[in-house]
């Protein structure tokens, strides 16, 4: 590998005795993250207008900004104000338009946390916050709430409470470690994390969030591959909004991690101005395949404060799809998804391909628009079932199987749960029966 000129201009700037050497150490980069003005313009030899540095200015008061010198090298400085290594990582006065319906919290994270760097939405995996420093601070970031406040770092005690919390909640199978970026802590405690999780018999998976690969690709390391390899199976889902992210130091990193038996995932986040196109987003997700990375969600941006200028309608996520399905691999399309505001967690959101049904038959159409049928039986008959499941010696008679609580939907479908309707506290027509009563 060799620097690029925007790459040597930048190095020379910082250190004229530093080398490639130093460029490829992740705490060199991290040591010289750009955070202000003076530096931004210094490292890319250019000068923004007074309106330009005043917006500047007002926004980081608000939303703090850091930038690896190795993704601020791959800005597009000829074209910076469509280029999207800029509008992800550099701030923008939007930001500080915060309108009616946004919130700081819109997920609820906080509110659905029972211990201390735990957040528990769904039934059998929860979210461990190990750290609140990245990188980058990326624009779009769900919990700017959190960046650059130091008093929200989780000390190792906070840690060790959550990891409690999982210890003694047994229907917990699968955790995901994020923040933050998990990747910046030192291999010593990632490991110590890690080797904790390991211990406990009802944690099946491991998962770990980061975007090192996209914005800091120089911490994937023969060491921290060998600690991952050593507590398989850990998962990784990183983050590329656009395929002009991986270059070749991030195409590394994703192999060393494959290479080393990781399954990768990608979460994208649907940015207006950023990939809201139909053959961007192909791009992207062939690009990532290539590297064996599949996509995994698409994500409508939240409703976090100063996200408005990203978002885009839904009937965009609706044909970004459109022009997935059936015009590539399966693989290669993510679920397109809505985080819940108030923490009802992810919802998929997909075409409509079920036209219409009958007693035996649905009408359905395909990615060309072809209307077809599918002829359902005439009697179905289901093996047998009594509805005691706690003697079933049929279809539930399988090794390690765990009967759990029906949940939501879940409940009305059900044979052995007599839920036969889920009603909103807030329904009003049963608060008038109560009213009555």
């Amino acid at each position: 590998m060799t620097l690029s000129p925007t790459q040597e201009q930048i190095i020379n700037s910082i250190d004229d005795k530093a080398n490639l050497s130093n460029w490829k150490d992740w705490k060199w980069q991290m040591r010289h993250s750009v955070r202000d003005l003076d530096t931004f313009e210094t490292l890319l030899g250019i000068q923004l207008t007074p309106e330009q540095r005043k917006a500047f200015t007002d926004t980081v008061e608000k939303f703090p900004m850091s930038i690896t010198p190795y993704y601020l090298s791959l800005i597009n400085t000829d074209d910076m104000k469509n280029d999207p290594i800029f509008r992800q990582s550099v701030p923008s006065p939007d930001e500080l338009r915060i309108l009616k319906g946004d919130m700081s919290d819109p997920l609820h994270e906080d509110q659905d946390s029972p211990a201390p760097c735990i957040t528990h939405r769904y039934p059998d995996r929860v979210l461990l916050l190990v750290s609140n420093t990245c990188p980058m601070y990326c624009r779009h970031c769900t919990r700017k709430r959190k960046v650059g406040d130091q008093d929200t770092i989780p000390t190792k005690s906070a840690i060790s409470k959550g990891i409690e919390y999982i210890r003694n909640t047994p229907a917990i199978r699968d955790v995901l470690l994020s923040g933050g970026d998990p990747f910046l802590l030192s291999d010593e405690y990632l490991d110590w994390i890690l080797t904790e999780l390991r211990s406990i018999e009802h944690v099946e998976i491991i998962r770990i969030g980061t975007r090192t690969p996209v914005v800091l690709p120089y911490r994937i390391t023969p060491e921290l591959t060998a600690i991952l390899k050593k507590h398989q199976p850990v998962w990784i889902n990183t983050h590329f909004n656009h395929s002009r992210e991986i270059t070749q130091s991030a195409r590394t990193a994703l192999a060393m991690l494959a290479d080393a038996g990781v399954p990768l995932g990608n979460q994208t986040v649907l940015l207006s101005g950023i990939n809201d196109c139909p053959r961007i987003m192909k791009s992207l997700v062939h690009k990532l395949v290539r590297n064996r990375v599949r996509p995994y969600y698409l994500y409508q941006c939240d409703l976090s404060e100063g996200l408005s200028h990203f978002r885009t309608p839904v009937g965009k996520g609706i044909e970004i799809l459109e022009s997935l399905i059936g015009h590539t691999s399966g693989f290669c399309v993510p679920t397109y998804v809505i985080d819940a505001p108030g923490g009802g967690g992810k919802i998929p959101v997909m075409p409509n391909y079920l036209i219409s049904w009958s007693t035996n038959k649905v009408v359905l159409r395909n990615y060309e628009g072809v209307i077809t049928t599918y002829k359902e039986p005439d009697s179905y008959e289901p093996t047998f079932c009594d509805r005691n499941c706690d003697s079933c010696d049929l279809m539930l008679n399988l090794d390690d199987a765990d009967e759990t609580k029906a949940i939501g939907i879940e409940q009305l479908l059900s044979d052995y749960d007599q839920t036969i309707s889920l009603v909103p506290a807030s329904n009003a027509r049963h608060s008038r029966r109560k009213a009555e009563d």
